[in-house]
This record gives C-alpha cells, structure tokens and sequence, in this order.
C-alpha cells in the first residue's frame, strides 16, 4: 500500500498519510485469511491476514486491513478505516481512522483517533489519543517552531516507533511525539517530543 512507504519517507504533515489510506481503503475487497469467531460484527470491506484472530464481542464498521499474526479483541471497537499491521494487538480498545505499524500494542481501554502509531509502541491501560479541539476549529500542527493547520476538525497524534505510554496518560490532538519515548503515567502531553535517545 502507498501510503506505508510514505510513512518511511518522514513527512511531518502526517495527516497526508492518512488522507492517502482513506483514498486506497475505497478500493479494498473482503479477504479473510485468519479466523473471526462467533459474535464479531463486521459492517464494510475488511482484509484480515494469516495467524490473525478477531475475537468475539468486536464491532468493526467501515473499511479495515489488519495484517497477519494479529489479535484482535474481545469486544474491540475499529471503525472508519483502520490498518493494522503485522503482530499488533487491540484489545478493549476503539481505534478510528487510524494506522497503526507493526508490533505496536493498544490492549486496555485505549482511545487513538486519526492518528498514525509506528512500529513497536505500546500504550499504557486508559491511554488516550485526542482529536478534537473544544472549539471544533481546525487542528493546528507544530512543524519546525510554526503552526500549520492540517485542515482537518479531527485530527490525533504522531507516535514514533519504540513509543511507550504509561497508564492514563494523554496525548492532545496535534502533537507529534518521537521514536523511543516514554510517557509517564497520568500525563497530560500537549506539545511535540523530541526523539529519545536510548
């Protein structure tokens, strides 16, 4: 898909990347390769890879892709165009309009709307992803020291690959964190991270 290798180029106006997936979703057709079990609801085209599973009690609406050896659910929630990629993890958890990179994990009660997680990240119990502002005007985005408005009312995060998230913590909308950071539990992040060097 186009829109993955965009992501490697490094474009900070990562809502391109999502406007790209929106694009490529229109085309998709059903292909279940991995197994759904009883009690999953699926409204819309969906692509589900070898070794994956989508657990019972999971709602998914509008038009996803979810790679191999992934677990999906019990009772989670995707909706309008999700991709998932190899050996990730969604728990009770709703992702919406989303891309989520390989071996990242969202398990407990996590919200990530409009935004793109890399590879390797986790997020904490009750992590949460903003993507609407209180005034509901366009989400401005901080791109070497400017404000750029993205055009977008809805409009989440950037989380670097090797991201970890502690519990109950937050991300406002907008916000573009770096690989390898770490967000301490019960935190409130409004403004970019720098990578983390490890």
């Amino acid at each position: 898909m186009e829109f993955l290798k965009k992501i490697k180029e490094g474009n900070p106006e990562f809502w391109k990347y999502l406007e790209e997936m929106e694009k490529e979703f229109t085309k998709i057709e059903n292909k279940i390769e991995g197994r759904v079990e009883q009690g999953v609801i699926i409204e819309g085209k969906i692509i589900l890879g070898k070794n994956s599973i989508i657990k019972s009690g999971t709602r998914i609406e509008g038009n996803v892709v979810i790679g191999e050896d992934c677990e999906i659910g019990p009772n989670a929630y995707l909706r309008k165009n999700v991709f998932v990629g190899k050996g990730c993890k969604i728990g009770i958890s709703e992702v919406k309009n989303s891309i989520i990179l390989y071996n990242t994990n969202i398990p407990h009660f996590n919200y990530v709307g409009d935004s793109v997680i890399e590879e390797d990240c986790n997020l904490g119990g009750g992590s949460k992803i903003a993507n609407l502002r209180f005034d509901e005007k366009n989400i401005l985005v901080e791109i070497n020291g400017k404000k750029v408005d993205s055009g977008r009312r809805k409009l989440g995060a950037f989380v670097g690959s090797g991201t970890k998230t502690g519990a109950n913590s937050t991300i406002n909308c907008g916000v573009i964190i770096g690989k390898s950071c770490r967000i301490l539990p019960n935190t409130f992040i409004k403004e970019n991270m720098k990578d983390r060097e490890t």
